[in-house]
């Protein structure tokens, strides 16, 4: 049973940072498909980032992220990681991450696992 756990979420003012943690259980860290989304209060959930293959470094970002956030991953702690820098207030969400059994299964069916959500709160 593959299970993702985020933490790392919390209350910043604008202009910090914030590192979430999405630590994998029940399957080896391996080089498939896994992603970042986010859902504000009252809004339906957004894509944030993916990584396609980490080998290569097949990383896609969401416009809105851009250059201030990059996913980054531990294969000794089986963990993928969010650096977040430079938080605004509209990036204020849960976060989830979520994982693929591979990329045709992404493109044929999405994200399979996904974790509870870490929430983030950004003030002005």
């Amino acid at each position: 049973q593959v299970q993702l756990v985020e933490s790392g979420g919390g209350l910043v003012q604008a202009g910090a940072s914030l590192k979430l943690s999405c630590a994998v259980s029940g399957r080896t860290f391996g080089d498939y498909p896994m992603g970042w989304y986010r859902q504000a209060p009252g809004k339906e959930r957004e894509f944030v980032a993916g990584v396609i293959t980490w080998t290569g470094a097949n990383i896609k970002y969401a416009d809105s992220v851009k250059g201030r956030f990059t996913v980054s991953r531990d294969n000794a702690k089986n963990t993928m990681y969010l650096q977040m820098n430079n938080l605004k207030p509209e990036d204020t969400a849960v976060y989830y991450c979520a994982a693929a059994d591979n990329t045709q299964s992404l493109r044929l069916g999405g994200y399979r696992y996904w974790g509870q959500g870490t929430l983030v709160t950004v003030s002005s």
